[in-house]
């Protein structure tokens, strides 16, 4: 009877764990040490509570807002500390959870099971979406530190939301879409930004996507620069940071952070 209720108590927590993606004490312990100023706050709209995760860079001056949207994982403690890391490069990072009020008694992202998140954000509402990162952009943009400048930045998930939402967002600097897929190619019309792109070699799936893109968006008159990076898996910019990173997710992630940061200082 002792091993049954012993095995119930794991079985159990188990219902209630986070995501795979979420297991990243490696990225909770980064974030614990960061000096910088990090919070989460409630971004209200209409009838959503978006909880949203904001970090402030350590600056005197006024600094620009990155919009950072999450993986399919939503908000994992690996986003967070990439939030933290945008904050360190001098920018103020905004990174809703878009999972808010969709969990268990109005939970968010880690309120859900290990295996409900995925099909849970596959399934949201591309209206309620685009509602909720445009009242967190509008929300930093607000913020007494803010320069009044706008990126968007996403990975995975994310990085297909980031594409969407610069054809519903006029005032973007810029977009920066990691290994995510293109939007419909009659939005491209209405994009303003320039479009960068940063994908993992060994990621077909994604990768059969940037041809036409390229083609679409030059059709379009659009700028779209993609550029992938070899020998790289899916999700290099999360998976590189983990204990057990390859070399090729390693050298990817350090390529692109080093293009990423040049690229929001033009």
């Amino acid at each position: 009877m002792k091993r049954l209720a012993i095995f119930a108590v794991f079985a159990l927590s188990g219902l209630f764990a986070l995501p795979s993606g979420a297991a990243q004490d490696w990225a909770k312990a980064a974030l614990a040490k960061s000096p910088r100023h990090g919070e989460w706050v409630t971004v209200k709209h209409g009838d959503r509570a978006v909880e949203t995760f904001v970090v402030y860079p350590e600056s005197k001056s006024k600094a620009p807002v990155v919009l950072v949207i999450h993986e399919i994982f939503g908000m994992t403690d690996w986003v967070q500390d990439l939030a933290d890391q945008v904050a360190a490069a001098g920018y103020i990072a905004v990174a809703p959870d878009l999972l808010s009020g969709m969990g268990p008694q109005g939970g968010r992202t880690n309120s859900f099971a290990e295996d409900a998140v995925r099909e849970v954000i596959s399934k949201l509402n591309p209206d309620q979406i685009t509602a909720d990162l445009n009242a967190a952009a509008d929300y930093g943009l607000k913020l007494p530190a803010s320069s009044g400048k706008l990126f968007v930045a996403g990975f995975c998930w994310g990085g297909s939301q980031t594409f969407r939402f610069a054809t519903n967002r006029t005032d973007l600097a810029a977009a920066f879409v990691f290994y995510g897929g293109p939007p419909e190619r009659d939005a491209m019309a209405r994009i303003k930004a320039p479009v960068y792109g940063f994908y993992a070699g060994n990621d077909a799936r994604i990768d059969a996507t940037i041809p036409d893109t390229v083609t679409a968006m030059k059709a379009a008159g659009k700028t779209y620069d993609p550029v992938t990076y070899e020998g790289a898996g899916h999700g290099f910019m999360r998976a590189a940071e983990a204990p057990d990173a390859s070399d090729a997710n390693k050298k990817a992630r350090a390529d692109a952070w080093a293009r990423w940061k040049s690229l929001l200082s033009k």
